[in-house]
């Protein structure tokens, strides 16, 4: 049996686990929120954070920080997740690299996408345009494919980092349209577009979010959407599907995350602030601008998407043997 001492100390630790939970309900938060960005400033996945960040930090009445920890396709940013302390003062904008690619690009990682992250909930789901520089002779896709044969040396394609969404789709087009592709990878979507921009790469597939101001600036040319459908807010840029590429489809998402063993009662918090903001006027309109798909999601069903994503994904770099290392 036990003793009385024993008995009162469970007791005890159920009463100060629960006066503890209770106080993490009532005070969180309680200092500012740093929200990792694993890309350079600029990019998509920036962008989306800037304007998340400014209105969950309203919604929960402390300010949200946005830190760049761009390099090594997200790995950089996510082994500082990893090991930060699980108080629910630390975020993370996770994408398809970091939690579907990454497992299967690397063979040995310094973190475990399944044991060391916990969702929080997806945020958005970003469309992919296949453009090119002006100077590339290509209106349309039929033509683009044409150019890309004609070049003795293949033609090069950059990239916001190997196993980004941008990567895994165009290692995707150059098996489906048969085009010799080599990959130029970047530390972010920004840095790449620029170099697209300026004609040091010719081509890429950019996400809506990173490309759109080039797009209606006639810096970039646009070739197709990667979408089943035509997107808002550019409904002018047929679909590759449309024009030939059949059942091409590939997007580009992400969630939030925070290290492994962070409090529910934190998770909670920054889920419904999360959902908060999605829906809010202003985030509303700054995500249909950009062509974005907003999603919003529990804990669980981010965790469960993640997984899927993992399981297509998986075999498609297996087969095309992606390497990072």
């Amino acid at each position: 049996m036990l003793s009385i001492k024993h008995c009162l100390r469970m007791a005890l630790t159920v009463c100060l686990s629960v006066t503890t939970a209770f106080t993490m309900a009532q005070t969180y938060p309680s200092k500012t929120i740093e929200w990792v960005v694993p890309y350079a400033p600029g990019g998509g996945t920036d962008t989306v954070a800037r304007s998340l960040g400014q209105a969950m930090g309203n919604i929960l009445g402390q300010s949200i920080v946005i830190v760049n920890k761009p390099g090594a396709a997200t790995n950089i940013g996510a082994d500082y997740v990893a090991r930060a302390k699980a108080d629910g003062y630390v975020l993370m904008s996770a994408d398809t690299g970091t939690l579907a690619a990454n497992p299967f690009i690397y063979s040995k990682l310094s973190y475990n996408v399944e044991k060391d992250f916990a969702p929080v909930g997806l945020t958005v789901r970003f469309p992919m345009i296949l453009v090119v520089n002006p100077n590339v002779p290509a209106q349309n896709l039929k033509e683009f494919i044409a150019w890309a044969k004609s070049q003795p040396n293949g033609v090069s394609y950059a990239t916001p980092g190997a196993g980004s969404p941008h990567h895994l789709a165009t290692e995707l087009f150059r098996e489906m349209a048969d085009v010799n592709l080599s990959h130029v990878p970047y530390r972010g979507a920004a840095p790449a577009v620029q170099d697209v921009v300026a004609g040091q790469v010719p081509m890429m597939f950019v996400d809506t979010a990173s490309g759109y101001q080039f797009i209606t600036a006639g810096k970039l040319r646009p070739i197709g959407v990667a979408s089943a459908k035509r997107v808002k807010n550019f409904e002018n840029i047929p679909t590759l599907n449309e024009q030939g590429l059949k059942n091409f489809e590939a997007y580009a998402w992400q969630g939030l995350v925070v290290p492994a063993g962070t409090p529910v009662e934190a998770i909670t918090a920054l889920n419904k602030a999360l959902l908060t903001a999605i829906n809010t006027t202003e985030v509303k309109a700054r995500l249909q601008v950009l062509g974005l798909e907003a999603i919003a999601s529990s804990p669980k069903q981010m965790a469960d998407y993640a997984a899927k994503e993992r399981a297509k994904w998986g075999p498609i770099i297996k087969a095309s043997n992606i390497k990072a290392d």
